[in-house]
């Protein structure tokens, strides 16, 4: 990873730096495992695709009727993504051998709704059991991503060439790259007794990809906005 003064004059970048040093502080402070640091990323899955959503809610369209697409887009992203969450949630779980909970299983919601009602269900489970400072990480997270939200989204208005189709696919590239990364590594640190200094490296690791893809994401949305006859609905 290198950051330029560009970079460290970037608020969502040194936004994304600070929410990730609050693990690093957790595993060089406060005794976190394997597991804590794991499961922390996976919430963060649940961030990004919160954010998708709203993303989807506030891009732009050519006319009105448009905007009809998303009542399909955005429930069909809720169930699918959803659902891939709470698989990832309850495999993360399984592999540490922390899904006993009778929370995770219990779902009723009627047809495609069971995946978001499994993914709460994981959520509920995963709340009840991390400790209060790993919940303020969680909330860096995401106000980390809040802020790359309004300032790159809202304010560099990706928004006006964002297509809901595109940003339906988006988030899963991130977490295939990101969680591939860190539950092989966090297995390996878990099969080995969660030793500080090989915690320390994977936390680094994620920063390092955190960074990259961040800014490959806005470069690729620039690129975009540059490109011949894309036109800001909201311009002239």
């Amino acid at each position: 990873m290198k950051l330029t003064k560009k970079d460290m004059l970037d608020v969502p970048v040194l936004a994304l730096l600070a929410a990730n040093a609050i693990p690093l502080f957790g595993v060089l402070f406060l005794g976190w495992d394997a597991f804590t640091i794991v499961l922390l990323y996976w919430t963060e899955n649940v961030v990004v695709g919160f954010y998708n959503v709203v993303k989807m809610v506030f891009a732009a369209a050519p006319h009105p009727l448009a905007h009809l697409g998303k009542l399909f887009v955005i429930p069909f992203f809720m169930v699918h993504y959803g659902g891939f969450t709470a698989i990832h949630g309850f495999f993360v779980l399984a592999l540490f051998h922390k899904g006993d909970g009778p929370s995770v299983g219990h779902m009723d919601w009627p047809c495609f709704l069971v995946f978001v009602q499994m993914l709460f269900n994981v959520i509920g489970y995963v709340y009840s059991i991390i400790p209060p400072q790993v919940r303020l990480a969680v909330l860096a997270l995401f106000a980390s991503h809040g802020v790359s939200f309004v300032q790159n989204y809202l304010l560099k208005r990706e928004y006006a060439t964002a297509k809901p189709n595109e940003l339906m696919g988006s988030p899963y590239g991130r977490v295939v790259v990101m969680h591939v990364a860190i539950l092989a590594g966090g297995f390996l640190t878990m099969a080995i007794g969660s030793p500080a200094p090989l915690l320390v490296v994977l936390v680094l690791l994620k920063t390092v990809l955190d960074v990259n893809l961040h800014k490959r994401e806005h470069k690729k949305a620039r690129v975009k906005a540059q490109a011949p006859g894309t036109r800001d609905p909201a311009g002239p």
